[in-house]
Order: structure tokens, then C-alpha cells, then sequence
């Protein structure tokens, strides 16, 4: 039967490392065969490739009309990135081609265009993805299809002048209980930089200053936002992805945080480049003050690819020595001690009003950060930092004679 001569059709990648998937990024060579294995003789018309790059976001809403009529409101959008055809076997004149019984391969290779790709996503509501689909013609014969994704992470180095710029803030806020005013509290925060990768520890340098006559718990939380958009409507997932609790400040005390450690767990990087799908971080650093609503500092963050450089900060962490090999992609993901928290459980009650007016409220992203590795970006392989330490590891003996600085 015309089905059982062909035995396998595959899209093999040109990959150093064949347990890991090839990863890549603008302007680069993307490279690889396509595999034939025949069980007889075949008559075969054409052999094509093409490979194809999108984002795309859909959602649907459901709204009312009136008390007894409602509808489907459907809201999608594409853009388009890649789009290559390349023929692997057509004979000149149009006539069938004559393969014999066995293996064939047929090589291919054509290169990612030079201005900046969007890094690989998947979503809920919308997907970045890139793949190399393959058709095999036959004469009397349905077309044999395969398809294989490839992907894309653009690097975002973080030793920039944007990125390495320290990131602070001031809040402060009236506490009411039953309409009395019970005193302010005032949130000071600052991190040594805007840019980090995962694995890193973020330090965070706050002050707290509770002159309410009840006690107030100071925390820290580090949320993701995903944001899809089409036709001009928004559709946002909130989660958050990192918590960092402290002790609580009594009443009329003050309480200063001197370098608070929180880790950055395995996230995908962010997405700012995208015209239809965005992803961005915050650090939340906030107080629960009981009987009111909370008090919340807000300072952004930038999720990189390349780490720090050992030389450019000497307060701040360094999460790897990788380049941008991406060896993370081999990496486990550290088992988290506690779940965090939901992202309502963060905003303040006053934000939450707000952005029910701009945004329909989700879900939290628990479950996204939980995906497998095929979603190629929620979860990055990074070792963690190395322990820094500002004792000199090569002290001068105490017997030695110290330089005469004038001389």
C-alpha cells in the first residue's frame, strides 16, 4: 500500500548538544536536515520547506445587551516575524522524482532576520512561537506534513546605564479606622539596580516608619504581569512569582530593612518589544495595616538574559557566568518552600478598583509557573548566585609594614 512506503518523515536541528533543544536569536543561522526513510521505491513530486514566527493573542468576553440578551465579544490580533519557503526536492521539468528504498536527507538552512525578534512565549491568552514546518508531495497520495518548533530568546544585557540604575521611592499614607484618623505610615524603599536575571537575589534596602497606635507587617513581593492587546482592548494576568516577609513593627516604631535578601525564581525574561503581548516585573514592597487598606511602593524591574558582569557592581550579585549559551535550559527548578501568595492579596483596595475599570480581573499565574519546559519561557535554568562577601579573601599579614601614601 502507498501508505507503508514511507516509514519516518523527521525535522532534525543542527544543535551541539543533542539532549537540549537549539535555542536562537536574531541574525542567526538556523540550520538542519529533513530525513526520509522508505520502505520501497517512492515517486515523490516536491519536498518544501517553510518557516514561520508569530504572536498571536485571542479572547473571547461575554457581555450583556439588555436583561435577556447577551453576546460573544471576540478580540484577537497577529504579528508576523519570520516567513521563509525553501525548496528541498523538485525536479526542473515537473516530473516526478524516483527515490530509492532507504534513508535520505535533505539539508536546509536560511538565517533569522537581523532587526530584533520577540523571545519565545506562551500564555493563556497569546503565544510568540517559531517553527519549521516541512510538506511531502507524493502523485496519488494525501501531503505528508511535519512540524517542528525552534526557540527564540533575545538577549537583554543588564550592563546598561538604564538597567543598572538604582531604583527608589517614598509612600506614605493616613491610616482611618471607623473614619478616625490612627496615624501615618511611610514606606522607604531603594534596590541597587533595575536590571536582574533569575537566580540573582535581589537586596532590598527599606525603612518603615509606623506612627498608627496598632502594629503593621512589612513585606516584599516580586509580581509578574502579562499583558495581551488587540482592537485596543487590554487583557492582563497578574501573579506573583517571589515573597519576602518581615518581623512586625509595633506601634510608634520604626523598622529599617538593611539589605532583606529575595530571590528571583526561574521566570521567563521580559518581553518589552512586542506590540501585542508585553510581560513585566515589579518589586512591590508594601505594609498590611489592620482596619484599612494597604499601603504599597512600587519599583520596576527588568528581567535580563545576561547577567551582571563580575566587575560592574561591586554591592550587587552575580547569578552566572554564562554567556549566552543558555545553559539553564538544563537546569531543575529549585523546589519553593511556600506557594506565594494570590496578587489580590498584594494590591492595595484603592488599585483594585482602578484597574477593575481599565482590565477584567484573572486568575493568578500559579498555574503558568508551573508549565513544562516546552513553554520555553516561564522557566529558566539559572544556577543560583554565588555567596558574596565583603571580606577579603587575601588579607595583608598584620606584620607588613603599611605603604607611606606620600611617598
Amino acid at each position: 500500500m502507498i501508505f507503508d512506503k514511507l516509514k519516518k518523515i523527521d525535522i532534525v536541528f543542527d544543535s551541539p548538544d543533542l539532549d537540549c533543544a537549539p535555542v536562537f536569536s536574531s541574525g542567526d543561522v538556523v540550520s538542519g536536515k529533513v530525513v526520509l526513510e522508505l520502505s520501497v521505491e517512492t515517486k515523490v513530486q516536491s519536498l518544501k520547506l517553510h518557516a514561520e514566527g508569530f504572536a498571536q493573542v485571542h479572547w473571547t468576553e461575554s457581555r450583556s445587551a439588555g436583561s435577556s440578551t447577551a453576546y460573544t465579544q471576540n478580540y484577537s490580533d497577529e504579528v508576523e516575524y519570520l516567513n521563509r519557503r525553501e525548496v528541498l526536492l523538485q525536479a526542473d521539468n515537473g516530473e516526478l522524482t524516483v527515490l530509492s528504498a532507504g534513508r535520505h536527507e535533505y539539508p536546509f538552512s536560511f538565517q533569522l532576520p537581523e532587526e530584533t525578534l520577540v523571545t519565545s512565549f506562551e500564555g493563556k491568552h497569546g503565544s510568540i512561537r517559531y517553527w519549521v514546518k516541512v510538506k511531502l508531495h507524493r502523485p496519488w497520495a494525501t501531503v505528508k506534513k511535519i512540524k517542528k518548533e525552534f526557540t527564540v530568546i533575545e538577549p537583554i544585557d543588564i550592563n546598561t546605564p538604564s538597567l543598572l540604575a538604582p531604583q527608589a521611592g517614598t509612600k506614605e499614607k493616613m491610616a482611618r479606622i471607623w473614619y478616625r484618623n490612627c496615624g501615618q505610615v511611610s514606606i522607604t524603599a531603594k534596590i541597587d539596580r533595575k536590571g536582574y536575571t533569575p537566580g540573582e537575589v535581589i537586596p532590598v534596602f527599606a525603612e518603615f516608619d509606623n506612627s498608627t497606635s496598632r502594629s503593621v507587617v512589612p513585606k516584599a513581593y516580586i509580581t509578574q504581569t502579562q499583558t495581551f492587546i488587540a482592537r485596543g482592548t487590554m487583557k492582563q494576568k497578574r501573579a506573583v512569582v517571589a515573597t519576602l516577609c518581615g518581623d512586625i513593627v509595633g506601634a510608634r516604631h520604626r523598622e529599617k530593612w538593611h539589605g532583606r535578601a529575595i530571590k528571583i525564581p526561574p521566570v521567563g525574561p521580559s518581553i518589552q518589544q512586542c506590540r501585542i503581548i508585553k510581560v513585566e516585573y515589579m518589586l512591590r514592597v508594601c505594609v498590611d495595616v489592620p482596619g484599612t487598606s494597604k499601603l504599597s511602593l512600587e519599583l520596576p524591574l527588568v528581567m535580563g538574559t545576561i547577567p551582571l558582569h563580575p566587575f560592574g557592581s561591586r554591592t550587587s550579585s552575580v547569578s552566572s557566568q554564562y554567556s549566552v549559551n543558555m545553559e539553564w535550559l538544563r537546569m531543575a527548578i529549585p523546589e519553593q518552600p511556600e506557594p506565594p501568595p494570590d496578587y489580590s492579596a498584594v494590591v492595595s483596595d484603592e488599585e483594585v478598583v482602578q484597574n477593575s475599570t481599565a482590565v477584567r480581573p484573572e486568575e493568578d499565574l500559579s498555574g503558568v509557573l508551573q508549565r513544562s519546559l516546552m513553554a520555553y519561557v516561564q522557566e529558566f535554568r539559572l544556577r543560583p548566585p554565588p555567596v558574596y562577601s565583603e571580606v577579603d579573601p587575601n588579607p595583608q599579614p598584620l606584620t607588613m609594614r603599611p605603604r607611606c601614601m606620600t611617598c
